[in-house]
């Protein structure tokens, strides 16, 4: 088995990092550089930067934090929220983005997903999916949202999962957003059917608690990696307790 990646989230607002719970009632935690540094020096894999309130506002992203953040880091750095279109991309990547993050773009314009992988390759072309679990005709399904999970869009998460790894994206971030902010640990039902229908890595995200959770999303949910936030950004858990309790499970990880 490969080493799997522990990967912190940044969620931003108005310059902030913030953390709520259902994508909603945030609580500040900090100025994102600095928040960005002490996880390189604790040995995060990667970091994912995402600017929650750009799409939903209408505005685009804060390139001067992109910016400042990929000065400060050396580690893997994907950046999301308000991307419309290619010329949005482009500058993400140019402000020191390796990555980019498309999500409610990825669902009104499908192309952009294909767009972005030729230019800068299906390895910086990562989609967000926020589903929803919502009963329709009787049957429950997970519903993808977007603008940062404010509207639902009639899309079934596995079903989207497939149709984007064939359109060119590299890597999935699953937020489940009944999970997300609860601390009661990912929705492993969903991350399996994701991961198993498709090929490419996911990511899991949304509700880790606690260390056991972010193994759990690995070996139970066949996850590639785990996103985590508030255990991270309030002082419960460090990376390196982290990944210590993964290794203990069995679960790859390398560490700093």
């Amino acid at each position: 088995m490969l080493a799997k990646r522990v990967i912190p989230c940044l969620d931003v607002d108005r310059g902030r990092v913030v953390k709520g719970t259902n994508f909603v009632n945030l609580r500040d935690a900090g100025d994102p550089v600095q928040v960005a540094a002490r996880y390189e020096a604790e040995g995060a894999d990667e970091l994912v930067f995402l600017d929650i309130t750009a799409s939903h506002e209408g505005r685009n992203i804060m390139l001067d934090v992109v910016r400042r953040v990929s000065e400060t880091v050396f580690m893997p750095f994907t950046v999301g929220g308000g991307i419309r279109n290619l010329d949005d991309v482009t500058r993400l990547i140019q402000a020191g983005a390796e990555k980019v993050s498309i999500n409610s773009a990825a669902v009104r314009t499908p192309e952009l997903i294909t767009e972005t992988a030729r230019k800068f390759g299906s390895c910086a072309t990562v989609v967000n999916i926020d589903p929803k679990r919502i009963v329709k005709d009787g049957r429950e399904l997970w519903e993808v949202h977007i603008s940062g999970g404010r509207i639902g869009t009639g899309l079934e998460a596995v079903a989207w999962a497939k149709e984007v790894e064939r359109l060119g994206a590299g890597e999935i971030v699953l937020t489940c957003m009944d999970a997300d902010g609860t601390k009661n640990g990912y929705d492993l039902e969903i991350t399996a059917a994701v991961s198993s229908a498709v090929s490419i890595p996911v990511v899991a995200s949304g509700g880790a608690g606690k260390p056991e959770h972010l193994a759990d999303a690995i070996l139970i949910g066949k996850a590639d990696a785990a996103l985590a936030a508030s255990i991270f950004h309030f002082g419960e858990f460090t990376i390196h307790e982290t990944k210590e309790l993964m290794r203990s499970r069995g679960v790859p990880v390398r560490m700093k």
